[in-house]
């Protein structure tokens, strides 16, 4: 989202949609029996990420540094592109050497064995932590702010209530909502959903959303100096009202 405005791109976030915690977060898994096992053991190794220059490189840039190897040596690990749902079966072929997994495929994959994870996203960065925002193009914003209200505010209620509701719940309600779609969808899935992952309460913005992966984007060269996080996001749309949110303005307008 960053590089995006950065580029000039007419949006601004509105509302933090995903996140990692305890229960919810991005494992980087190798098999069980490998010889990898510290981050410079990855130099001249292959990773599997869903996309490059996003969450997950930024992750595995950090780690590495974090490792003790210099640039240079993190150029020489590889991350290649692979569609998450073969991400499991690159990795059992050993055509990667790492593999990121999250949510149900990463649950299906520590369900079938043979796989530990290196690092996690929650141990390298710390958390729980929001991660990723919804966004909506500045001019929708000037001309539509009662929709866009409504849509941000209803996605804020969303998350508070997985948020706050006891998981058994939460999955009766996915059931329920499936059930009433009639697409001949299976829920076989919901029993592995764990948590909504958003730290913040209704999902608003805070500065050290975007503040926390300024060391990688400075070192990628997408940005040069302090990151200007007024032009980032806005929580004015999210009319939630948070024991969090009561007590800031941050982003009102």
């Amino acid at each position: 989202m960053i590089k995006l405005i950065e580029a000039g791109a007419p949006v601004q976030a509105v509302i933090n949609y995903y996140g990692e915690d305890e229960d919810t977060f991005t494992g980087y898994y190798v098999e069980e029996g490998n010889t990898i096992k510290t981050a410079r053991d990855l130099i001249g190794r292959k990773i599997a990420v869903n996309t490059l220059g996003a969450h997950h490189e930024a992750v595995i840039t950090t780690h590495l540094k974090n490792g003790g190897l210099t640039p240079e040596e993190i150029k020489q690990v590889q991350l290649v592109v692979v569609p998450p749902n073969e991400t499991e079966v690159a990795l059992r072929k050993k055509q990667v050497d790492v593999g990121t997994l999250g949510g149900v495929l990463q649950d299906r994959a520590l369900a079938e064995g043979g796989i530990s994870a290196l690092f996690t996203d929650i141990g390298v960065i710390g958390g729980p932590f929001d991660a990723g925002q919804y966004v909506l193009r500045k001019d929708f914003l000037e001309k539509n702010p009662k929709t866009s209200r409504t849509v941000v505010t209803g996605v804020a209620k969303a998350i508070e209530w997985e948020r706050t509701t006891p998981r058994e719940q939460v999955i009766a309600m996915f059931e329920e909502i499936i059930a009433k779609r009639d697409r001949n969808e299976s829920t076989e899935a919901l029993k592995y959903w764990k948590s909504v992952g958003v730290a913040s309460p209704g999902g608003r913005i805070q500065d050290q959303d975007f503040t926390r992966w300024a060391d990688y984007l400075k070192s990628a060269g997408i940005i040069d100096g302090d990151l200007d996080t007024n032009k980032l996001y806005t929580n004015e749309f999210n009319l939630l009202e948070t024991s969090a949110s009561a007590s800031s303005s941050r982003g009102q307008k």
